[in-house]
């Protein structure tokens, strides 16, 4: 099994998986399962790291602020953003506006970035990005 992968069991499912902090990607599988099999790689290089948190939602232009904190976010990213009464919601950023306003590709770790999104997102939402293992 991949590194940061572990097998969830009945003995262990409350710690591991219903008391996790963040984010925790469930995958059924079985040795019998050729779409188990097939999707099997793709899991085990799929890796998520904290970048930041919300730091406002603008409900009516749709457009959500962002503190980066621990990372970089570039045009084309997908994000996990994850909280308390938000649940969790898949994002791929389009267009990113950096603290000047300005259409960026990149917004640096430290920076506070924003951009359109259609969920309606609250104050300290966690940001996650997805990363592949592999590179």
């Amino acid at each position: 099994m991949a590194e940061g992968l572990l097998e969830a069991t009945t003995a262990n499912w409350d710690n591991e998986v219903m008391k996790a902090q963040g984010l925790v990607m469930i995958d059924f599988w079985a040795a019998w399962c050729g779409p188990c099999r097939m999707i099997s790689p793709t899991v085990e290089e799929l890796s998520k790291e904290y970048i930041g948190k919300v730091t406002n939602y603008f409900t009516k232009k749709k457009v959500v602020e962002i503190k980066l904190e621990n990372g970089d976010l570039e045009t084309g990213d997908t994000v996990i953003i994850t909280g308390p009464s938000t649940g969790m919601i898949e994002h791929k950023v389009g267009e990113i506006r950096g603290e000047d306003f300005l259409v960026t590709e990149k917004a640096l770790k430290g920076t506070s970035c924003s951009f359109l999104t259609n969920d309606y997102l609250r104050r300290s939402d966690k940001v996650f990005k997805w990363v592949d293992t592999e590179r």
